[in-house]
């Protein structure tokens, strides 16, 4: 919109970046983010390693993810690196990532696979709501602004849909959250349990 009327742009995507961060966080074991729940079906894989070298890949893990969530708010410091086995998938700092790039190898067929079945069951299952995920923004947004009395300030949201064991939505970035697939499939239960996100951005 133009002359300085607000604006809202949400974006929905089941994006292959961050289901493969995912997939390997619980395939390595990894606890954070503490409050994410767990994606269904899937566990670690392979030996129990050192405390020394669990730590030092969940740290790894962690600034990736963040990279991987929103590139534009964390940038890397150092050049980023593609890992072979994952074609253009995965880029690792080339330096202050070693532990993790050499975890994540093993896990790469399996790790692609899923999240390639995951993001095209996203679509098949989107595709068959049609316009029904804009009109469930807005209407949302619609009822925030009935309840304060004024139009909704321009924000932005990224919505990335996972298969979560539990229904919910949360925080993964300052303008990120996961909804559960389940949860996103409940027209009613989704448009409530997305309005604080919204009363909290708009």
């Amino acid at each position: 919109m133009s002359g300085g009327t607000p604006s809202w742009v949400i974006r929905e995507n089941a994006s292959q970046p961050v289901l493969l961060a995912l997939y390997l966080r619980e395939a390595l074991g990894i606890a954070s983010p503490v409050d994410l729940p767990h994606l269904r079906d899937i566990g670690p894989v392979g030996p129990p390693r050192s405390t020394d070298l669990q730590d030092a890949i969940e740290r790894q893990w962690r600034a990736w993810w963040a990279m991987t969530v929103e590139p534009e708010a964390h940038p890397s410091p150092v050049p980023l690196e593609l890992l072979d086995a994952y074609g253009t998938e995965i880029a690792l700092p080339t330096s202050g990532a070693e532990e993790l790039a050499a975890a994540l190898g093993p896990h790469a067929e399996a790790s692609r696979a899923w999240a390639q079945w995951a993001h095209d069951t996203y679509r098949t299952v989107s595709a068959t709501r049609r316009g029904d995920s804009y009109r469930a923004y807005a209407g949302t947004i619609a009822e925030h602004e009935r309840e304060v009395g004024r139009r909704a300030h321009s924000f932005e949201l990224n919505v990335e849909v996972v298969p979560l064991v539990e229904p919910g939505v949360w925080w993964i970035g300052s303008m990120t959250v996961a909804v559960t697939d389940s949860l996103r499939a409940d027209a009613a239960a989704f448009d409530e349990a997305i309005h604080p996100i919204i009363a909290e951005l708009a």
